[in-house]
């Protein structure tokens, strides 16, 4: 008998129960089987395709033509995780962009829920998308899509007032309907409060080990790219005999609480 799918509440209840949820993000059929098979709870399909696949400097130029393509590859394999598919940078500018954007995740793609970066200017927006039944996962911190603006890849939150801007902005979220938040790149005294505060799980990606799930790049930590990775990653594959041997011990450290260990987390 096929296990249950896992949704939106089954995470909830997860955080709940106080048990780690495992991420990582995945582009194609035979990696989504997999993931699955080493206990991946969540698929993340994300515009980091466009570094790790297409071989571009930034995730701005991925289009929403080709997170269709790969949500799709994804979901069709996809047998209990939870796919979720990153909205790629300004289909989500206007409210009804945001709305043809995940009519084609979902529809088109399999996605079952969408994940958007930027923070309280986006509450409409996902108010507006839950309401015609879009679950929607936001992302705040580092954000990719914004790294012109930002001026590079720089923890965020890390004084005071930076601090309580993500909180003020991951209440407003949460408020607006969303159901999942993606921290990347803050301190981890941060990413550990707002875990404990907020109502919808938290997870973490150079945020410390104390959130409510973690993820990771696939091809990060199979160190399967060249060059140095990010300093909170860590490359699974360099002490496993197999890829599935590197997915099943990401996902039993998750779950134990040992990834990001001290030597990956920075603040």
């Amino acid at each position: 008998m096929t296990a249950e799918r896992i949704t939106s509440a089954t995470l909830v209840a997860m955080k709940r129960r106080g048990e780690r949820i495992a991420c990582l993000t995945c582009y194609d059929a035979a990696f989504a089987r997999l993931l699955e098979a080493a206990g991946v709870e969540v698929l993340l399909v994300g515009d980091s395709l466009g570094m790790v696949l297409q071989g571009q400097p930034t995730t701005v130029p991925v289009r929403l033509e080709h997170m269709a393509y790969h949500s799709a590859c994804v979901s069709r394999a996809a047998g209990r995780g939870l796919v979720i598919a990153d909205m790629p940078f300004l289909s989500y500018a206007t409210e009804e962009r945001a709305l043809r954007a995940a009519e084609r995740l979902m529809g088109e793609g399999g996605a079952s829920m969408v994940k958007l970066e930027g923070g309280a200017e986006l509450a409409d927006t996902v108010r507006r998308l839950t309401r015609f039944g879009a679950p929607v996962c936001a992302h705040l911190g580092l954000l990719p899509q914004s790294i012109h603006q930002l001026g590079g890849y720089r923890y965020q939150g890390k004084d005071d007032a930076g601090a309580a801007r993500i909180r003020t902005e991951a209440l407003a979220l949460q408020d607006a309907g969303a159901s999942m938040l993606v921290l990347e790149c803050v301190p981890a005294a941060l990413a550990e409060a707002l875990s404990r505060e907020l109502t919808i799980p938290v997870i973490g990606i150079g945020a410390g080990s104390r959130c409510d799930g973690q993820v990771l790049v696939l091809h990060d930590m199979l160190g399967l790219l060249p060059g140095r990775s990010p300093s909170f990653s860590r490359d699974f594959a360099a002490s496993s005999g197999s890829v599935a041997e590197a997915l099943a011990a990401y996902v039993a450290d998750v779950k134990a609480g040992t990834f990001p260990g001290p030597d990956e987390t920075l603040f």
